[in-house]
């Protein structure tokens, strides 16, 4: 069963160009315009954030207990993949951090770096990145975010960019050196939009040329490649 009763996470739309799975969406063409060229007004600010390449997590406060989540729900030592076994140990060692930060209905999503998917990285950090934090499924604004990970000693996304639009070409640019240790180019970044300190929507780009999974051992049918290991 789903601890939470759904997902930990959902999907976020693609900017026009970004590289696109089957089963993934267009944010609409309004959005897109306010995230890379013309905001609807003073209130919209634009927070760009370095996209990850892991798996992507949560750590959940629910019935007064820490637990750790794959992206579907469910716990992670329920997951048939050793990465997600760490990453329930991790959370678990790292319980009292957790507590501090997080109240009864309050969820971290965070990406997942121990194992290489199709980026390489020489982590110069923890192997959880926060990119989001809710509440009951409210998205919390970006500010708030990063003073709770900044007092739990977490790292967040690196911001490329925090004001008004970026165009995908200065995205492009802005990682063209990581500032989580990719050894790989990076696969793109992510736009979050916030209105009157309120989130909005997110958009995300991902470069055409990436290619999802090339380390993963389901896909080589050789050996896992580790970017952190305990």
């Amino acid at each position: 069963m789903k601890p939470l009763g759904r997902k930990a996470y959902g999907s976020i739309g693609h900017l026009p160009g970004s590289r696109m799975g089957p089963a993934d969406h267009h944010v609409h063409e309004g959005q897109g315009i306010i995230c890379t060229t013309k905001a609807r007004d003073k209130h919209d600010r634009i927070i760009v954030t370095e996209k990850l390449d892991g798996s992507n997590v949560a750590v959940a406060k629910h019935h007064g207990s820490i637990i750790a989540l794959g992206r579907s729900g469910y716990l992670a030592k329920t997951s048939p993949f050793e990465q997600h076994h760490l990453f329930g140990d991790w959370v678990m060692a790292n319980a009292e951090r957790f507590h501090a930060i997080l109240e009864e209905g309050d969820r971290i999503n965070g990406e997942w770096m121990a194992q290489a998917h199709g980026t390489r990285y020489a982590l110069p950090h923890e192997p959880f990145v926060i990119f989001d934090m809710m509440t009951d499924g409210k998205r919390w604004p970006w500010d708030k975010i990063r003073l709770m990970a900044l007092n739990a000693g977490l790292t967040t996304a690196r911001v490329l960019s925090d004001g008004g639009p970026f165009s995908i070409e200065s995205a492009l640019a802005a990682i063209s050196v990581s500032g989580h240790g990719a050894i790989d180019p990076v696969e793109g970044a992510v736009w979050r939009v916030e209105r009157k300190g309120v989130p909005d929507f997110l958009a995300k780009y991902v470069r055409p040329e990436k290619v999802d999974g090339c380390y993963l051992p389901e896909i080589t049918g050789g050996d896992a490649v580790w970017n952190w290991r305990p």
